[in-house]
């Protein structure tokens, strides 16, 4: 009976488990809930303010923020989380991430890597590599003026020469079942620009006429576009986390149910084999008796 209680011990922590990652799994069901919608609310302004920059960058307009900066020296910042329980999610962010800061580092550039969330810093201590700054306060959601007082650090540093580039080492939300560790060029800017059709007749160069002149209307739209496609980036890791804590958390407790299943027939088995024993030894004393 020895063996019966131990299996019942461990099936009943087993049980204790399960009921804690079903309780993270809908505390990070609910998180991702909120963390999509504040994802999605700004992503049409980012598109529309990058449809804006592709459009005047026809236009062959100067500003210090599009052009290129001969300075070897990259800003490299890389968001993590600071909770774990959320899979490989910090893991598929971290190896790209310093992977190319080897190809950087083995291009001539002096990598500066800023740091997102306590996981990653953790790593890097690990490690033994240098880490220039760390945020390690941004939970669920962050402040878009925090997020754009970090961009005007950015841009400033680009503007004076200290980086030549600044990079963002993220993990891209598109969909639930669809997460892409991506890193993306934040400076200088380099808006995408559609390819023309192979057939397509060749275009002439349109005219703009701007109101407010191109100096002023630059010196707000650029600055104000480095810092939505900053904040789109947090916001895209942060539901990116929840996703990742949300499946970790669901696999884990399917993964306790079937321990507790598994365990409730190992118990049955013992059960029936000591009933069974003590069945064989009541018989056996009957028929000594006899």
């Amino acid at each position: 009976m020895a063996k019966a209680r131990a299996i019942t011990k461990r099936r009943k922590a087993v049980q204790n488990v399960r009921k804690i990652t079903q309780t993270m799994q809908l505390v990070a069901t609910a998180r991702y809930a909120k963390c999509y919608e504040r994802a999605m609310a700004s992503k049409p302004y980012t598109a529309k303010i990058t449809e804006m920059i592709e459009t005047l960058s026809e236009a062959e307009i100067e500003h210090p923020l599009l052009a290129p900066s001969g300075v070897k020296k990259t800003a490299l910042l890389v968001l993590t989380s600071n909770r774990g329980f959320c899979g490989s999610y910090n893991a598929n962010v971290l190896r790209p991430a310093l992977e190319h800061r080897r190809r950087l580092a083995a291009d001539g550039f002096d990598v500066a890597v800023d740091m997102v969330g306590k996981k990653g810093v953790r790593y890097l201590r690990f490690l033994g590599q240098p880490l220039r700054d760390s945020l390690t306060d941004v939970e669920d959601k962050i402040a878009y003026a925090r997020v754009a007082a970090l961009a005007e650090r950015y841009m400033k540093d680009y503007e004076t020469g200290q980086v030549g580039r600044v990079e963002v080492a993220y993990m891209k939300f598109t969909s639930v079942g669809v997460q892409r560790p991506l890193i993306e060029q934040l400076l200088p800017i380099a808006p995408p620009r559609r390819e023309p059709a192979p057939d397509a007749p060749k275009q002439a160069r349109a005219d703009f006429e701007f109101s407010p002149p191109p100096a002023e209307l630059l010196a707000r739209l650029i600055p104000e576009t480095v810092k939505i496609r900053l904040y789109q980036y947090f916001n895209d890791a942060i539901v990116s986390e929840q996703v990742a804590r949300m499946v970790a958390m669901k696999s884990a407790t399917d993964a306790a149910g079937d321990m507790i299943k598994f365990l409730t027939r190992q118990y049955n088995r013992a059960r029936q084999s000591q009933i069974t024993l003590e069945l064989a030894d009541i018989v056996g004393g009957a028929a000594a008796v006899e």
